[in-house]
C-alpha cells in the first residue's frame, strides 16, 4: 500500500528516511546483533545512542551549557504537574502566572491548582474562543511569581506565539510540544521548556525537558521519579528510559540537521503554511477561525461554508490519500497539521483537493 499524507495533530507524520532507517535497523542495530529494543540501556551501544541524541538536540536548539536536557516519560501532561512541583519552594507563600490560550494551557492551569498554590490567570482569550494570542500589553504579570507558564502553540485552535513574553526576572516556562524545532528559539529567555515528542521530535513515549540548572533541587521532598534534579544527576538514566523512542528521536534530529537545521525548517514551514492559508483566504467556501496575527504554522484549522459537507470532505480526502483532517472533537471542522516532516508536496496535494472539492460542491 502506498503511504498517505498524514495531517494528524499527533502522533504526527515522521520523516520517511527515518522510518526506512528504523526498518533496516529493526532486527540488528549496527554490529550489536540485536534490536535497539533489546539492548540494555546501560550498554555501550545504547549509551552512544542517547548521548548523540542529546548532543544533536543541544546543537539544533543552541541550548546553553547551564541548561540540563532531560529525556523523560509521561508526555507533556505529566509536566503539567512536575513543573509546579519542582519550581515551587513553598506553595503556601507563592503564586504562579498562567496565560490561557487553549485546552492544553487550561489543563496545565488545572494541574497547577492541585499544588494548593495561588494560580493567577495572567491573560486569557477564552472570550473569543481562543482565536488569538494575547499581546504583551495584555499580560498582567506578578513580578513576585515563581514562574510564568505559556503554551507556545495551540494544536486545537491553531494559534501560535510570534513573540517571546517578557517576564523580567520571573522564569518563563513553555510547553513547546507542537512547535519545537519548527523555528529558532532563544533558550536563555526561558527558565524551562518541555515537549512531548509526538509532533516534530519523534514517536510518543519520550518527553524532552530543558531546564536551567539553577532551578533544579528547589525541593527535597519530591518522589524521586518526579524530581528534575534526580534525572539531571543521572543523565536521564535514573530508571530505564524509553529506549526505542529515544533512538527514533535521535534519527529525527539527525534528519533535521541534514535538512539544514531549524533555520531551514522555519523557512519551509513559513512556505507550507503560507500556501494553505492563502488558499483558504482566497476562497468563499473555506474559512479559518483564527486571527491572522496569531495563526499557527503547525496546525491550520478551517471550516467549510456548509458544515453538512464535512463528512463528505473527509471521506473524499481519504480516498485521495489525505488523512486525519478532522478537527478536534471539541471544535469540529477540519485541521491540517503541517509538522516538519510533512513534505510540501503533501500541502500542495491538499490545496489541489480543496479547490477541486469546492468546484464540485460549492
Amino acid at each position: 500500500m502506498e503511504r498517505v499524507y498524514n495531517f494528524s495533530a499527533g502522533p504526527g507524520v515522521l520523516p520517511l528516511p527515518v522510518l526506512e532507517q528504523a526498518r533496516d535497523e529493526m532486527v540488528a542495530y549496527g554490529d550489536s546483533g540485536m534490536s535497539v529494543m533489546e539492548m540494555s540501556h546501560r550498554s555501550k551501544p545504547y549509551m552512544a545512542i542517547i548521548t548523540k541524541a542529546e548532543a544533536l538536540l543541544r546543537e539544533l536548539m543552541n541550548i546553553p551549557d547551564n541548561y540540563a536536557v532531560l529525556l523523560l516519560q509521561g508526555g507533556a501532561s505529566l509536566q503539567f504537574s512536575m513543573v509546579p512541583m519542582n519550581l515551587l519552594t513553598d506553595p503556601t507563600q507563592q503564586s504562579v502566572d498562567y496565560v490561557i490560550t487553549g485546552s492544553w494551557s487550561e489543563k496545565a492551569h488545572g494541574e497547577a491548582k492541585k499544588q494548593r498554590v495561588e494560580v493567577r490567570v495572567a491573560a486569557t482569550t477564552k472570550g473569543v474562543n481562543y482565536s488569538r494570542i494575547p499581546t504583551q500589553a495584555e499580560l498582567t504579570l506578578n513580578p513576585e511569581a515563581a514562574y510564568v507558564h505559556i503554551t507556545s502553540n495551540n494544536t486545537i485552535f491553531g494559534t501560535e506565539y510570534d513573540y517571546t513574553p517578557e517576564t523580567g526576572t520571573v522564569p518563563l516556562v513553555a510547553d513547546i510540544s507542537s512547535n519545537v524545532l519548527s523555528r529558532p528559539m532563544k533558550i536563555a529567555r526561558y527558565g524551562l521548556l518541555y515537549a512531548g515528542a509526538q509532533k516534530n521530535l519523534g514517536p510518543s513515549g519520550v518527553t524532552v525537558v530543558i531546564v536551567r540548572r539553577d532551578l533544579l533541587g528547589r525541593r527535597t521532598d519530591l518522589p524521586q521519579m518526579l524530581d528534575y534534579k534526580i534525572h539531571a544527576d543521572n543523565g536521564s538514566m535514573f530508571n530505564t528510559p524509553p529506549t526505542y523512542a529515544i533512538y527514533i528521536l535521535g534519527l529525527v534530529l539527525q534528519w533535521t540537521k541534514d535538512q539544514g537545521g531549524v533555520v531551514a525548517m522555519e523557512q519551509r514551514n513559513i512556505r507550507k503554511a503560507g500556501k494553505l492559508y492563502t488558499a483558504i483566504d482566497q476562497s468563499a467556501f473555506y474559512q479559518c477561525p483564527t486571527e491572522k496575527g496569531s495563526r499557527s504554522r503547525m496546525n491550520v484549522p478551517f471550516t467549510l461554508a456548509n458544515a453538512e459537507l464535512d463528512s463528505v470532505f473527509l471521506a473524499e480526502a481519504k480516498q485521495a490519500g489525505l488523512v486525519t483532517l478532522a478537527g478536534h472533537r471539541s471544535v469540529g471542522g477540519m485541521r491540517a497539521s503541517l509538522y516538519n516532516a510533512m513534505p510540501e508536496e503533501g500541502v500542495d496535494a491538499l490545496i489541489g483537493f480543496m479547490a477541486d472539492f469546492e468546484r464540485r460542491h460549492g
